[in-house]
């Protein structure tokens, strides 16, 4: 059996785990929209709605994100991922910690494109270590290390390649106002003859408004900031686009 056909009975098995007993500890369901002007690849403005779903679970954690784009054409796109990751020190029962490590997981995601419009289906999986770390002033932070199968067939001018992934968010508070300040950093690397390597840091930067409206209200407002160099691998398209955002956690 290859190896991405594993990370997607991975993915399958921890989705179909919630029809059983409820390994959920905690999680969080939002919606965002987004509105920018400085895209590159396609037209500069974009609107998007995402979707997003994160979990603790008793056996490791789980994200989840759906984007739903529409350009300045009037065309839109759908880009998914669902990344599961296996804590061994649950499923062993022995604690893997040192240093600023508190966790090591097997690390699993899929990437799929729907293909809508003038965009090209594909599905990429990616499989490797995780490492959750016990950062200060974080609530959390990540680091995952991956093997990327990419969809040559879907993608013919991609091989494949390796990824770096850093997640991490930082609150914090001004006078009694409260804010986050949340990203991610993808890095992967280059292929002869293929894609140049890429880096793509996007973060956010949100004020919380909803504690206006409840204690217990989590509407934020803010921008979301993403440089992107060498986007989708093409070398030179270089990306540097502040949106305008809101988001409801639920």
């Amino acid at each position: 059996m290859k190896l991405k056909q594993i990370v997607a009975l991975c993915a399958l098995a921890s989705t179909a785990t919630f029809t059983q007993a409820s390994p959920i500890v905690w999680q969080d369901f939002s919606l965002t929209g987004l509105y920018g002007e400085h895209y590159k690849v396609g037209t500069e403005d974009r609107t998007t709605l995402t979707a997003e779903y994160a979990a603790g679970l008793t056996f490791g954690d789980l994200f989840f994100f759906v984007d739903q784009q529409w350009d300045g054409n009037d065309k839109d796109s759908t880009y998914l991922e669902l990344a599961p990751r296996f804590s061994l020190s649950k499923i062993s029962g022995e604690e893997l910690k040192f240093g600023p490590v508190k966790d090591v997981l097997v690390a699993t995601t899929w990437e799929h494109n729907a293909g809508h419009g003038n965009n090209q289906e594909f599905n990429n999986f990616l499989y490797g270590i995780g490492f959750a770390l016990d950062i200060p002033y974080t609530s959390y932070a990540n680091i995952n290390f991956y093997k990327v199968d990419n969809d040559s067939k879907s993608l013919p001018f991609t091989k494949d390649d390796y990824q770096m992934t850093i997640t991490y968010a930082v609150p914090f508070k001004i006078g009694g106002e409260e804010f986050l300040a949340d990203a991610f950093l993808d890095w992967s690397t280059a292929e002869k003859g293929a894609q140049a390597s890429e880096l793509n840091w996007t973060s956010q930067y949100k004020w919380n408004v909803g504690k206006h409206i409840s204690p217990e209200t989590k509407l934020y407002l803010g921008i979301e900031h993403s440089v992107w160099n060498n986007k989708f691998g093409i070398k030179g398209e270089d990306q540097n686009d502040v949106s305008a955002l809101v988001k409801y956690h639920f």
